[in-house]
């Protein structure tokens, strides 16, 4: 059953982010549970699942939709990333250990073999990577109130999106990003380290931004 629910979320999540099922799509089980070849049961799991991550909404008395996430929605998102990850770069800057440095700098090295190694950017495994970076650095913060407010709002579906729609120079540039920000940490500059985590995180905003259709009235 686990396993059922891991692949139908899968399938669904990568149906939403590819854009196959578009904002405001109506989704219904027995529709995915045929055309995912999976039954209704784990198919209803994952949707569950997907609905508590924000990809896709209940409405009541209607059923459950694609979430339409517009600009003004990423704005928000990202007008807060950058207030806490900017606080949170420069805070690391002086509370950092060296293992946790070191730990960040083995994922951006791991991050670049992910874009470079393959026929083609595998973007599944850089979203698992820049996770694991990320909360890394919310970790190095050592600020467990901090750290649960970001957990909030670096939203991993959110995360797929931008990748999806970066190309070779985008990757690039957002490893290189990585490698000054561990810099940054190892010369226990502070505001290097916040300019460093805003520039990533407003490129990553335009990317997203980019991608997204104007709603119609």
């Amino acid at each position: 059953m686990a396993a059922a629910v891991e692949q139908a979320y899968a399938t669904i999540r990568d149906g939403i982010v590819s854009g196959a099922y578009r904002p405001g799509a109506h989704l219904t089980a027995q529709g995915l549970a045929t055309a995912s070849g999976i039954s209704r049961t784990p198919v209803r799991e994952a949707m569950r699942r997907l609905h508590s991550e924000g990809l896709i909404q209940f409405i009541p008395h209607r059923g459950a939709f694609v979430t339409h996430l517009d600009d003004r929605d990423v704005f928000k998102i990202y007008d807060l990333r950058v207030v806490l990850e900017g606080f949170a770069a420069e805070t690391a800057a002086s509370e950092a250990t060296p293992s946790q440095i070191e730990g960040l700098e083995a994922l951006t090295f791991e991050m670049l073999e992910a874009i470079e190694h393959p026929p083609s950017p595998d973007v599944d495994r850089i979203t698992r990577i820049n996770t694991a970076f990320h909360k890394l650095v919310f970790a190095a913060a050592d600020n467990a109130r901090l750290e649960a407010a970001l957990a909030s709002i670096v939203e991993v579906p959110l995360q797929l999106r931008t990748f999806r729609r970066y190309g070779p120079a985008e990757f690039m540039r957002s490893v290189n990003q990585h490698f000054e920000l561990v810099e940054a940490l190892r010369a226990r500059d502070g505001i290097w380290a916040r300019s460093v985590m805003v520039s990533h995180i407003l490129a990553g905003r335009n990317a997203l931004l980019r991608g997204i259709e104007p709603q119609e009235d």
